[in-house]
């Protein structure tokens, strides 16, 4: 690999970039494509999928061999709310190789020996948000505390950003009073749209564990799934 090849990969796996290095096998040239070059790009479609899918690998096409190897960070969980339902979750999202965050203020909620292994933050989400970097395309949001005061500035943050993924608990009627908080706030339809509210996939889920489980799926879901035509245009 060339010297300018490693510098640039280990440039975007600090800043947290996505990129894929593409080996021509039949004679060892190399290119390293960014995700905003993709559309250009005449392995473009196979590029975008081995990204979205995280895995390095070979590619046969039009009678060429290709290796593949994927520069993709981890994606970083941020659960807003030391709760029954992130109690399941944290763990559950820490086996799929997330990295996995609890905001809470509530020092009586987030603690180590409620959350063992994870790391939490006691302080509210604009402070701890701040110490994490801030959310980028790499990051799931999921607001789960059912106290405005909480999960709205971590919902302001998240939908300021490009993460992947923003979801927050409540009733329909309780995402309605969120989404005139939010319009009063400046926030277009089309941004409130990005929350995944209620929250999880609709698997009937009922116990925390439950709601953790549809939580985690939409997650993947999101991070994982081919988008459809249009947006791939857009």
């Amino acid at each position: 690999m060339r010297l300018e090849l490693l510098t640039e990969l280990n440039r975007l796996r600090a800043a947290r970039k996505a990129g894929v290095l593409v080996t021509d096998l039949g004679d060892n040239a190399q290119r390293l494509v960014a995700p905003e070059a993709f559309a250009g790009d005449p392995l473009g479609p196979e590029l975008a999928a081995a990204l979205r899918m995280g895995k390095s690998g070979p590619l046969e096409k039009d009678g060429r061999s290709y290796f593949l190897t994927v520069q993709a960070p981890s994606l970083r969980f941020v659960i807003i709310g030391a709760v029954h339902v992130s109690q399941a979750l944290a763990p559950m999202a820490a086996l799929c190789g997330y990295d996995v965050t609890i905001i809470d203020p509530r020092t009586a909620f987030a603690s180590p020996e409620r959350f063992p292994d994870v790391r939490v933050l006691a302080h509210w989400p604009d402070d701890a948000i701040a110490k994490l970097g801030g959310f980028d395309r790499y990051t799931a949001v999921a607001a789960v505390t059912h106290d405005p005061k909480i999960d709205d500035p971590a919902l302001t943050q998240a939908l300021r950003s490009d993460c992947v993924y923003v979801g927050a608990l409540g009733s329909r009627k309780t995402h309605a009073r969120r989404v005139e908080r939010l319009t009063a706030a400046g926030f277009s339809p089309e941004q409130i749209g990005r929350i995944r509210a209620p929250i999880g996939l609709d698997i009937g889920a009922v116990s925390p564990a439950e709601i953790a489980t549809s939580i985690l799926a939409e997650v993947i879901d999101a991070l994982r799934r081919k988008p459809a035509r249009a947006e791939a245009a857009a």
